[in-house]
């Protein structure tokens, strides 16, 4: 996920925090200092208040983290990689990196999230039962963290497609159909349903007064409503692909640079006359980067005379790259996870050709005209 700050690993999984994270972390804040914990500690002072707040909303997003974690873990357990866990505006998200491969571990990797948030809040709701009533601070904020918790465990399993409850859905009907993608098809129609049903229900809460809370669900509903359609686009265009080779698709015909090439001369001997905006570097023969437009744009005109583009490329150790037999389908989701428009087709040092997401479209589209399943 773009604009996503890494500020760690957890089981050799990347922990990021999503810029939009920022604004619900201070949502959730303000909410418990301004509103919650006043209405009932009215006795606290503002330090308190804030400070109790500002822990128990990183004890909150402590539990997503923790619910995302699981869902990775079981992942992992089933041979299934995961990039990545990043928080972001609507909780949190693994980068679960690849399909399941049979129905049961998709219900397992589903609704390990959901279950892990269950248990939490049942510990802290044990712990709120028995705390001394002394424990005044502890007693306010476990009781918190105990209910909201149970509403985030029981939210998830919502059966709105790919939400955790829709994917525990899809498994169990691709269990009695046998079928992924008509169980695709099937989860994704009811999770677009529940999303229309959140934001009519946004839309009536705003009506009623409640601003706040209308525009909120509103919005969930529409990322639930979007996301289950674009999951079976996404499904649908990889069943596409499923069984060919990079090879059959990228174009070996690739634009190449030397490493001490001028940006000027770039700009104009290659840029301006061909209209492409990528181009491979290479140095004796091997790849040692790339160059795309934006890395252009970045050095000022002026000094297009002096920059060698050796100096503005992506080195090849920090480019996704696919190999020539790599399955198309997984190159397409790597084009897609990591939002780039073309991919380095690399044979050990060798530079093979460009996977371009235009290469990827027009296959697709031949595909299906001709209606072939493979």
């Amino acid at each position: 996920m773009k604009g996503s700050i890494p500020i760690g690993r957890l089981f050799g999984i990347s922990i990021r925090i999503h810029l939009s994270w920022f604004i619900i972390f201070g949502l959730v804040t303000w909410a418990l200092a301004y509103n919650y914990f006043p209405a009932t500690y009215s006795h606290w002072s503002t330090g308190v208040t804030i400070t109790v707040s500002l822990a128990t909303s990183l004890l909150f997003f402590t539990s997503v983290l923790a619910h995302e974690l699981m869902h990775s873990l079981v992942a992992k357990h089933y041979g299934i990689p995961v990039s990545s866990i990043t928080l972001f505006i609507l909780g949190g998200i693994a980068q679960i990196t690849e399909e399941p491969d049979r129905p049961r571990v998709e219900f397992l990797v589903a609704l390990a999230g959901p279950l892990t948030s269950i248990i939490i809040g049942l510990v802290f709701g044990l712990l709120w039962l028995f705390l001394p009533l002394g424990a005044e601070i502890a007693i306010a904020v476990f009781f918190w963290l105990a209910w909201i918790n149970l509403l985030l465990g029981v939210f998830n399993l919502i059966p709105g497609f790919p939400m955790d409850g829709g994917r525990v859905l899809r498994s169990i009907l691709w269990w009695r159909t046998g079928n992924m993608e008509r169980a695709t098809y099937f989860a994704s129609n009811i999770g677009q349903g529940v999303g229309l049903l959140f934001i009519i229900g946004g839309v009536f809460l705003i009506f009623y007064g409640l601003l706040l809370n209308g525009i909120w669900i509103s919005i969930i509903g529409w990322f639930i409503r979007s996301a289950a359609a674009s999951s079976y686009q996404q499904m649908s265009l990889q069943q596409i692909l499923k069984g060919h080779k990079v090879k059959e698709v990228m174009s070996a015909e690739c634009s190449i640079i030397e490493l001490d090439m001028s940006v000027d001369r770039l700009v104009n001997e290659y840029v301006l006359p061909t209209g492409k905006r990528c181009f491979a570097v290479t140095a004796e023969g091997k790849v040692k980067g790339l160059v795309a437009l934006p890395d252009i744009k970045s050095v000022p005109r002026e000094q297009w005379p002096q920059t060698r583009v050796e100096a503005i490329m992506t080195p090849l150790d920090k480019l996704k790259t696919v190999g020539p037999n790599e399955d198309l389908a997984l190159a397409f989701k790597l084009l897609t996870s990591e939002n780039v428009n073309q991919l380095p087709v690399v044979s050990g040092e060798n530079l093979e050709g460009m996977l371009a997401r235009d290469n990827l479209l027009s296959f697709i589209s031949l595909k299906e005209s001709f209606g072939s399943p493979g």
